[in-house]
């Protein structure tokens, strides 16, 4: 009967317009049904939109996490060698104190988004450029950031090693020296290794489940996995608990990270239906597995979504359309945290 008065309280709120979520703990809002079950429900934001009041309004409405989606990356925080810029980062942290919501930096090392002149380098002078870059970011959050995801996107869709020039001048010590790094700038963070294409148990999630193993074995200091959750719809894997579990089994935490559900273009209500069962299917997920202590969407409204120019022709990735009202997927998300 609860599942079924949710589905109507939240109907009529798509009805209605933005759903108006109660006071925090009440229960009424996303962030507090999730927490109700120990977790943080979050969204990637960019500080550009922090000045969208409709999408503040439903941000701090209903999420007790953000993830900055570019202004934590290489090439926003050291743009030229030992020139490091904050402002971006440093106002969403702010927003993020001012609204009682955690912070999961974004990310420390990854290939892409990398400054030319960090591409550029000679392998001594490369590790050298990693350390002091992996250093001087998480230091400066000290403090003020939960969690930090440390790697991104080390393998390839076999589950070997991205050739990456990171890889080819390194060798994949590049992966152990950024953890390594991390905890010693910032022993108060959880460190993250983070990866797509890996949510269901598959070529690529059994090569991130042996590299995590062999960080484990080799004493490096990693706490947790996060598996990005880009989903086609339609197409969730049948076996994203297990895959959760088996990573949880290794003494982890594990997270969602980047959810999005994308669909061809133009939007249809069959396409709004399977994409409601989806993100269900993925929130439950989660909730199944005690050390999931984590779900952001990526972000939660079409207006910002990546997918578009990411994958021409999809889109309506999000729970929230572009003019920020609900979908049949918030519903979802909705019906999913109460019963959980």
């Amino acid at each position: 009967m609860r599942g079924r008065t949710v589905a109507l309280i939240t109907a009529a709120a798509m009805t209605a317009g933005l759903f108006a979520a109660g006071p925090a703990g009440a229960g009424t809002s996303l962030a507090a049904l999730a927490a109700q079950g120990g977790r943080h429900f979050g969204a990637g934001v960019d500080v550009g939109q922090l000045n969208d009041v409709p999408y503040t309004t439903i941000l701090n409405r209903e999420f007790n996490a953000v993830t900055p989606t570019d202004a934590m990356k290489w090439d926003a925080t050291e743009p030229n060698r030992n020139q490091f810029y904050f402002v971006r980062g440093d106002r969403i942290v702010a927003h993020a104190r001012q609204q009682n919501m955690i912070v999961r930096g974004h990310a420390l090392v990854w290939h892409s988004q990398a400054p030319a002149w960090v591409q550029s380098l000679n392998p001594a002078m490369l590790r050298d450029a990693l350390n002091n870059h992996v250093t001087g970011v998480a230091a400066h959050y000290r403090g003020a950031v939960y969690a930090w995801n440390v790697v991104n996107e080390p393998l390839d869709a076999g589950g070997g090693y991205r050739n990456s020039f990171f890889y080819q001048r390194l060798g994949a010590s590049y992966i152990s020296d950024s953890f390594r790094a991390a905890r010693a700038a910032d022993p108060g963070a959880k460190l993250y290794l983070s990866e797509y294409g890996a949510e269901g148990v598959n070529a690529k999630s059994d090569g991130l489940y042996g590299l995590v193993r062999g960080l484990l074995a080799d004493g490096v200091p990693i706490d947790g996995v996060a598996f990005q959750g880009h989903m086609v719809i339609g197409q969730v894997p049948p076996d994203v608990r297990q895959n959760l579990q088996r990573f949880a089994d290794l003494g982890l935490d594990v997270a969602i990270t980047e959810l999005d559900v994308r669909m061809p273009l133009p939007r249809t209500a069959a396409q709004d239906a399977q994409q409601a069962a989806d993100y269900a299917t993925m929130t439950r997920a989660c909730l199944a597995v005690v050390r999931c202590e984590s779900l952001t969407l990526w972000t939660f409204s079409d207006k910002y979504s990546i997918i578009p120019w990411t994958f021409p022709g999809q889109g309506a990735a999000t729970p929230w359309d572009a003019t920020m009202r609900p979908k049949p997927a918030y519903t979802a998300l909705y019906t999913t945290l109460a019963s959980g």
